[in-house]
């Protein structure tokens, strides 16, 4: 039997310095699934890499190998030791791997609990791995039932209400440096989902100017103009935190957007005005040596926690029942999983059976020699039509009401019964 593993690592078991050192940029995904496609071991691999978390979800029948293997690669590609990373890993097989990917889809994993952007996150990830053709039969079969589930978690509890993000939680701890947003001025850095949730909490804080500064000029004007901000160049940075009060920052970028002599320098056209940078970038954006900095505030992803368990105890009330519609969708994929092993029984019956009934209508039609092809074209569906009705029940009690049961016991009673294991 096929077994299905998620190894990885996330804000629960690893800090932001461990997880933005492995954390995989799209391109970088790709690039891994291109390696992990010829790989043996590796027979089906679906990579997700968000701020949070960084996981490898596989089908191979031989775990233990894929495990090492991806344990290796991860440790080759970023460059990182496996001893650096190695504790903050989890390793989760078949039930529990197939909770742990509905739990994410469904955003019970998340910091956030009831948080919609996972869900968008996986859904790219296993479109990467299609693209790839690195997903098969079964991580197909897996994240589709992952995408029903998480719509079912969304739609059959409350679990979605008041809706919060990591975005949500930064604004909420600006407002308890600031006590009220209300005409302060906002750099935001970096225009992705991000950053328009961000911008959405600030303008219903009633805050003051925004500028909207990115690697592509064109996507921070489109975002500008929408929340009736400014668009400015990266290379403005520097200029605009001199009437900043508030930077948020959620790029891409490989290394840091604002450096501590960046702001030391601007403090004193400032007044040394406090400044407050919200880091929710993975790896990180802001250089951490700004907190040192008179009037110079810096939180980053992992200081947001504080105020997101703040924000999800109603949360937590809809999430047992959540919990009740996962355990049952794994169930019901358990025996989805289990009746692969009755396939090749199946196929063989529906063979042998087929190869009887050929070798009698040849017997027949050699007696009957008169008989015109519409006439053997008869016989050939009337023969297919009684094999696929004779084996439906016995292939349906196979793939579904023999999993309920010992069906490796079943399906050896069923190869002696056709006799599909010749001495």
């Amino acid at each position: 039997m096929i077994d299905i593993v998620v190894l990885g690592l996330n804000h629960k078991t690893a800090d932001i310095s461990i997880r933005e050192c492995l954390a995989f940029s799209p391109l970088q995904t790709e690039d891994a699934l291109d390696r992990f496609r010829s790989v043996d071991v590796m027979e089906e691999v679906v990579m997700l890499s968000t701020c949070n978390r960084v996981e490898v979800i596989l089908a191979s029948h031989d775990p233990e190998a894929a495990i090492d293997v991806a344990r290796r690669c991860l440790s080759e590609w970023k460059a990182v030791e496996i001893e650096r990373f190695a504790s903050s890993l989890y390793n989760h097989r078949n039930d529990e791997a197939v909770r742990h990917v509905f739990r994410v889809a469904s955003s019970l994993d998340s910091m956030v609990v009831g948080e919609p952007q996972i869900l968008g996150q996986l859904k790219h990830a296993y479109r990467l791995a299609t693209e790839k053709k690195t997903s098969g039969v079964v991580l197909n079969r897996l994240m589709h039932r992952a995408f029903s589930v998480a719509k079912r978690v969304r739609t059959e509890t409350g679990i979605g209400d008041h809706a919060v993000s990591i975005s949500y939680a930064a604004i909420e701890l600006a407002k308890k440096i600031f006590g009220s947003l209300e005409g302060k001025n906002v750099l935001l850095i970096g225009a992705g989902e991000m950053a328009e949730l961000a911008v959405e909490h600030l303008i219903r804080n009633r805050c003051g100017d925004i500028r909207v500064a990115n690697r592509t000029l064109k996507r921070a004007m489109e975002l500008a103009q929408r929340f009736q901000g400014q668009a400015v160049g990266l290379e403005e940075i520097p200029d605009c935190l001199v009437r900043a009060d508030i930077v948020i920052s959620s790029t891409g970028a490989s290394g840091l957007v604002v450096t501590r002599d960046q702001v030391r320098a601007v403090m004193r056209p400032r007044r040394n005005k406090p400044i407050f940078f919200i880091d929710i970038a993975v790896p990180r954006d802001i250089d951490p040596e700004i907190h040192k900095l008179p009037n110079a505030y810096v939180y980053d992803i992992d200081d947001l926690q504080g105020v997101v368990d703040e924000n999800i105890q109603d949360r937590q009330k809809e999430a047992q029942k959540a919990e009740r519609i996962i355990d049952e969708a794994v169930i019901q994929f358990r025996s989805w999983m289990e009746s692969l092993d009755a396939v090749p029984t199946i196929v063989s019956i529906r063979q042998k059976i087929e190869a009887i009934a050929d070798a009698e209508m040849q017997k027949t039609f050699h007696q009957h020699p008169h008989w015109t092809e519409a006439d053997r074209q008869a016989v050939q569906r009337m023969t297919q039509a009684l094999i696929n009705k004779m084996l439906h029940e016995p292939t349906q009690y196979l793939r579904r009401n023999g999993a309920m049961g010992n069906l490796p016991a079943q399906l050896d009673v069923v190869r002696k019964l056709f006799h599909l294991d010749p001495e």
